[in-house]
């Protein structure tokens, strides 16, 4: 019973979030950061590219660290790691790189354009236009 919140950006740097629950999230089971999947899964022509994700409590995947668990990792630079100075080594708490149930939120990048969805009811223009009148 894996529940996912997809964020997919294409090559354009435009981003949708969807969120995949149950049967239609198990495809995700088993990769790893950097493996490529179909995008048919989310309605889309192409491919998937995963590139991060995050578990429940916020804790960041890494593609160095092997496995799913979660581990301490002594980190120079990278992910994970922002204000750190020159010379400068933390020891913190990274997930693995690959997907499990424990992942909340996974980051994908799309081969493709994404399709432009027109703007739903309801929105900033229609409600300017009807103050107007």
């Amino acid at each position: 019973m894996a529940n996912f919140k997809l964020t997919i950006s294409d090559i354009k740097g435009k981003s949708i979030s969807k969120e995949l629950k149950d049967n239609d999230a198990n495809p995700f089971l088993g990769l790893q950061l950097g493996n490529d999947t179909d995008a048919s899964i989310v309605g889309l022509t192409g491919k998937l590219k995963l590139t991060g994700g995050s578990d429940k409590s916020g804790v960041p995947m890494r593609t160095d660290v092997h496995g799913a668990a979660r581990k301490r990792v002594l980190l120079v630079r990278g992910v994970g790691l922002q204000d750190a100075e020159y010379g400068q080594r933390k020891r913190k708490l990274m997930r693995g790189n690959t997907v499990s149930e424990e992942i909340y939120q996974l980051n994908c990048k799309f081969d493709g354009e994404l399709p432009v969805e027109a703007p739903s009811e309801g929105s900033v223009d229609e409600k300017t236009e009807d103050k107007k009148e």
